[in-house]
């Protein structure tokens, strides 16, 4: 499943995400040096969880993500818990 990298991570941490979790991605595009780049903006919502370890577990999710595995270094990435 492509979910078993985060459902090992969850568990490891022993975390329940919340069932009504969201994330509301925006994707902008524009001049770089060497013509057009994309950066991603996250927002992040873990309604009930504690904000520190929401944020753990956002931080922990973004390194083992193949998203951001595969686009770290070239392009901007903006996560935000709100």
């Amino acid at each position: 499943s492509t979910l078993f990298p985060y459902t090992t991570l969850f568990r490891s941490k022993k975390i329940t995400v919340p069932a009504d979790a969201a994330i509301d991605a925006s994707v902008d595009i524009g001049p770089i040096p060497a013509g057009f780049g994309i950066a991603a903006r996250l927002a992040i919502s873990l309604p009930g969880m504690d904000r520190a370890v929401a944020q753990d577990l956002i931080d922990t999710a973004h390194q083992v993500c193949p998203y951001s595995n595969a686009t770290r270094g070239n392009i901007v990435v903006e996560l935000t818990l709100v």
